[in-house]
Protein backbone atom coordinates (compact mmCIF):
# COMPACT_ATOMS: atom_id res chain seq x y z
CA UNK A 1 0.00 0.00 0.00
CA UNK A 2 1.34 3.61 -0.77
CA UNK A 3 0.92 6.90 1.13
CA UNK A 4 0.31 10.43 -0.87
CA UNK A 5 2.17 13.79 -0.21
CA UNK A 6 4.46 12.40 2.47
CA UNK A 7 6.55 14.77 4.65
CA UNK A 8 8.88 14.50 7.89
CA UNK A 9 8.72 15.98 10.90
CA UNK A 10 9.32 15.72 14.36
CA UNK A 11 7.18 15.00 16.78
CA UNK A 12 6.32 17.41 20.15
CA UNK A 13 3.38 15.41 22.18
CA UNK A 14 0.24 14.22 21.57
CA UNK A 15 -2.54 15.68 23.84
CA UNK A 16 -5.19 12.62 23.10
CA UNK A 17 -5.24 9.12 21.26
CA UNK A 18 -6.49 11.09 18.22
CA UNK A 19 -4.15 13.72 17.37
CA UNK A 20 -0.56 14.99 18.14
CA UNK A 21 1.51 18.26 17.54
CA UNK A 22 4.28 18.08 15.33
CA UNK A 23 7.03 20.35 14.11
CA UNK A 24 6.65 20.96 10.47
CA UNK A 25 8.90 23.02 8.57
CA UNK A 26 9.42 25.02 11.64
CA UNK A 27 5.99 25.41 12.48
CA UNK A 28 3.88 23.53 15.40
CA UNK A 29 1.04 21.49 13.56
CA UNK A 30 -1.51 19.80 14.76
CA UNK A 31 -1.92 16.12 12.83
CA UNK A 32 -4.16 13.52 12.77
CA UNK A 33 -2.96 9.92 14.53
CA UNK A 34 -3.89 6.90 12.53
CA UNK A 35 -3.47 4.87 15.85
CA UNK A 36 -5.39 5.30 18.91
CA UNK A 37 -2.90 2.65 21.09
CA UNK A 38 -0.57 4.22 23.47
CA UNK A 39 2.91 4.11 21.47
CA UNK A 40 4.48 5.56 24.04
CA UNK A 41 7.93 3.80 22.94
CA UNK A 42 7.42 5.08 19.69
CA UNK A 43 5.59 8.60 19.95
CA UNK A 44 8.82 10.60 22.36
CA UNK A 45 9.56 14.06 21.69
CA UNK A 46 11.60 14.37 19.01
CA UNK A 47 11.13 11.34 17.31
CA UNK A 48 11.15 11.81 13.55
CA UNK A 49 7.65 10.91 12.15
CA UNK A 50 5.94 10.60 8.34
CA UNK A 51 2.86 12.54 7.52
CA UNK A 52 0.72 11.93 4.69
CA UNK A 53 -1.42 14.82 3.36
CA UNK A 54 -5.24 14.07 2.85
CA UNK A 55 -6.68 14.80 0.20
CA UNK A 56 -10.33 16.10 1.86
CA UNK A 57 -10.25 20.33 2.06
CA UNK A 58 -13.23 19.62 4.80
CA UNK A 59 -10.87 17.92 7.26
CA UNK A 60 -10.19 19.37 10.44
CA UNK A 61 -6.27 18.03 10.18
CA UNK A 62 -4.48 18.22 7.06
CA UNK A 63 -1.96 15.53 7.61
CA UNK A 64 -2.22 11.68 9.03
CA UNK A 65 0.77 10.55 11.49
CA UNK A 66 1.74 7.58 9.63
CA UNK A 67 5.07 6.02 10.58
CA UNK A 68 7.70 6.78 12.92
CA UNK A 69 11.31 6.13 13.38
CA UNK A 70 12.89 4.16 16.40
CA UNK A 71 16.44 4.97 15.56
CA UNK A 72 17.30 3.81 12.56
CA UNK A 73 14.20 1.50 12.01
CA UNK A 74 11.26 2.88 10.31
CA UNK A 75 7.64 1.65 11.97
CA UNK A 76 4.52 2.00 10.21
CA UNK A 77 1.71 2.46 12.87
CA UNK A 78 -1.54 3.17 10.98
CA UNK A 79 -4.10 0.91 13.11
CA UNK A 80 -5.70 0.40 9.66
CA UNK A 81 -2.94 -0.83 6.97
CA UNK A 82 -2.61 -4.48 8.29
CA UNK A 83 -5.73 -5.65 7.14
CA UNK A 84 -5.08 -3.59 3.65
CA UNK A 85 -1.45 -5.08 3.82
CA UNK A 86 -2.76 -9.00 4.82
CA UNK A 87 -5.42 -8.41 1.86
CA UNK A 88 -2.53 -8.14 -0.48
CA UNK A 89 -0.39 -11.00 1.17
CA UNK A 90 -3.26 -13.54 1.58
CA UNK A 91 -3.04 -14.32 -2.06
CA UNK A 92 0.75 -15.55 -2.11
CA UNK A 93 0.23 -16.92 1.31
CA UNK A 94 -2.40 -19.01 -0.01
CA UNK A 95 -1.58 -19.89 -3.46
CA UNK A 96 -4.71 -22.18 -3.82
CA UNK A 97 -6.76 -18.92 -2.64
CA UNK A 98 -10.70 -19.29 -4.24
CA UNK A 99 -12.64 -16.41 -2.41
CA UNK A 100 -11.94 -13.54 -0.19
CA UNK A 101 -14.35 -11.73 2.10
CA UNK A 102 -13.52 -8.75 4.36
CA UNK A 103 -15.18 -8.07 7.77
CA UNK A 104 -17.28 -11.58 8.03
CA UNK A 105 -19.35 -11.84 11.55
CA UNK A 106 -19.53 -15.47 12.99
CA UNK A 107 -20.65 -16.50 16.32
CA UNK A 108 -20.27 -13.00 18.75
CA UNK A 109 -17.41 -12.00 16.72
CA UNK A 110 -16.93 -10.40 13.43
CA UNK A 111 -13.42 -11.92 11.53
CA UNK A 112 -11.28 -9.37 9.31
CA UNK A 113 -11.19 -12.33 6.56
CA UNK A 114 -13.87 -15.24 4.87
CA UNK A 115 -12.53 -17.15 2.13
CA UNK A 116 -12.11 -20.55 0.63
CA UNK A 117 -9.22 -22.09 -0.74
CA UNK A 118 -8.45 -25.62 -1.49
CA UNK A 119 -9.31 -27.32 1.66
CA UNK A 120 -12.17 -25.48 2.22
CA UNK A 121 -13.62 -22.62 4.14
CA UNK A 122 -11.70 -20.29 6.68
CA UNK A 123 -11.44 -16.96 8.88
CA UNK A 124 -8.67 -15.20 9.24
CA UNK A 125 -8.60 -12.40 11.87
CA UNK A 126 -5.00 -9.67 11.65
CA UNK A 127 -3.44 -8.14 14.52
CA UNK A 128 -1.02 -5.05 13.74
CA UNK A 129 2.17 -5.05 16.13
CA UNK A 130 3.95 -2.10 16.63
CA UNK A 131 5.40 -2.76 20.21
CA UNK A 132 9.83 -3.62 19.26
CA UNK A 133 12.08 -4.38 22.09
CA UNK A 134 15.66 -5.59 21.38
CA UNK A 135 14.64 -6.66 18.07
CA UNK A 136 11.75 -9.35 19.16
CA UNK A 137 7.99 -7.64 19.04
CA UNK A 138 5.19 -8.58 21.02
CA UNK A 139 1.42 -8.03 20.80
CA UNK A 140 -0.49 -6.44 22.65
CA UNK A 141 0.68 -3.30 23.43
CA UNK A 142 -2.16 -3.14 25.83
CA UNK A 143 -4.52 -5.32 27.11
CA UNK A 144 -7.38 -6.40 24.67
CA UNK A 145 -10.47 -7.99 25.39
CA UNK A 146 -11.18 -8.11 21.77
CA UNK A 147 -8.64 -9.51 20.88
CA UNK A 148 -8.59 -12.32 23.78
CA UNK A 149 -12.36 -13.14 22.22
CA UNK A 150 -10.55 -13.20 18.46
CA UNK A 151 -8.75 -15.79 19.92
CA UNK A 152 -11.33 -17.88 21.70
CA UNK A 153 -13.54 -17.73 18.64
CA UNK A 154 -11.11 -19.07 16.48
CA UNK A 155 -10.22 -21.78 18.86
CA UNK A 156 -13.99 -22.79 18.60
CA UNK A 157 -13.97 -22.57 14.71
CA UNK A 158 -11.28 -25.12 14.74
CA UNK A 159 -13.01 -27.28 17.29
CA UNK A 160 -16.09 -27.29 14.70
CA UNK A 161 -13.73 -28.32 12.16
CA UNK A 162 -13.35 -24.65 9.96
CA UNK A 163 -9.94 -23.22 9.23
CA UNK A 164 -9.03 -20.69 11.12
CA UNK A 165 -5.91 -18.52 10.83
CA UNK A 166 -4.21 -15.77 13.45
CA UNK A 167 -1.60 -13.24 11.50
CA UNK A 168 0.21 -10.87 13.09
CA UNK A 169 1.35 -8.13 10.89
CA UNK A 170 4.45 -7.17 11.84
CA UNK A 171 4.84 -2.81 10.93
CA UNK A 172 8.93 -2.94 10.61
CA UNK A 173 11.53 -5.38 9.50
CA UNK A 174 14.84 -6.88 10.98
CA UNK A 175 12.90 -8.37 13.80
CA UNK A 176 13.95 -11.79 15.01
CA UNK A 177 10.75 -13.01 16.05
CA UNK A 178 7.11 -12.18 18.01
CA UNK A 179 5.94 -12.97 21.17
CA UNK A 180 2.68 -12.52 23.06
CA UNK A 181 3.46 -10.03 25.60
CA UNK A 182 2.51 -11.97 28.70
CA UNK A 183 3.29 -9.01 30.86
CA UNK A 184 0.62 -7.08 29.72
CA UNK A 185 -1.85 -9.26 29.34
CA UNK A 186 -1.22 -12.60 30.60
CA UNK A 187 -4.89 -14.16 29.41
CA UNK A 188 -3.98 -13.39 26.00
CA UNK A 189 -0.95 -15.37 26.59
CA UNK A 190 -2.80 -18.17 27.52
CA UNK A 191 -4.95 -17.95 25.01
CA UNK A 192 -2.81 -18.00 22.28
CA UNK A 193 -0.61 -21.18 23.31
CA UNK A 194 -3.86 -22.77 23.60
CA UNK A 195 -4.91 -21.80 20.11
CA UNK A 196 -1.88 -23.60 18.66
CA UNK A 197 -2.52 -26.69 20.61
CA UNK A 198 -5.87 -26.23 19.18
CA UNK A 199 -4.87 -26.42 16.08
CA UNK A 200 -5.79 -22.93 14.81
CA UNK A 201 -2.71 -21.43 12.42
CA UNK A 202 -0.82 -18.97 13.85
CA UNK A 203 1.63 -17.02 11.66
CA UNK A 204 3.64 -13.45 11.55
CA UNK A 205 4.78 -11.73 8.74
CA UNK A 206 7.32 -8.71 9.08
CA UNK A 207 7.13 -5.40 6.56
CA UNK A 208 9.13 -3.47 4.15
CA UNK A 209 8.26 -0.07 5.47
CA UNK A 210 9.64 3.03 3.36
CA UNK A 211 8.25 6.60 4.02
CA UNK A 212 5.83 6.26 1.41
CA UNK A 213 4.98 2.39 1.04
CA UNK A 214 4.66 -1.01 3.55
CA UNK A 215 4.14 -4.20 2.02
CA UNK A 216 4.38 -7.62 3.59
CA UNK A 217 7.85 -9.26 3.58
CA UNK A 218 8.76 -12.57 5.24
CA UNK A 219 7.59 -14.60 7.74
CA UNK A 220 9.03 -14.39 11.07
CA UNK A 221 8.97 -16.92 13.63
CA UNK A 222 6.18 -16.96 16.68
CA UNK A 223 8.20 -17.52 20.27
CA UNK A 224 5.44 -19.23 22.71
CA UNK A 225 6.73 -18.30 26.31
Amino acid sequence: MRYDHIQEAAFIDRPNRFIAHVLLNGMSTVCHVKNTGRCKELLVPGAKVILSRGTNPLRKTAYDLVSVYKGDRLINMDSQSPNDIAEEYLPCLFPDLVTLKREVTYGASRFDFYGTKGDGPFYLEVKGVTLEREDRVYFPDAPTERGLKHVQELIRLRQAGVGAYLLFVVQMSGVIALRANRETHPAFADALSAARDAGVSILAVDCLVTPDTVAAKSRIPIEYL
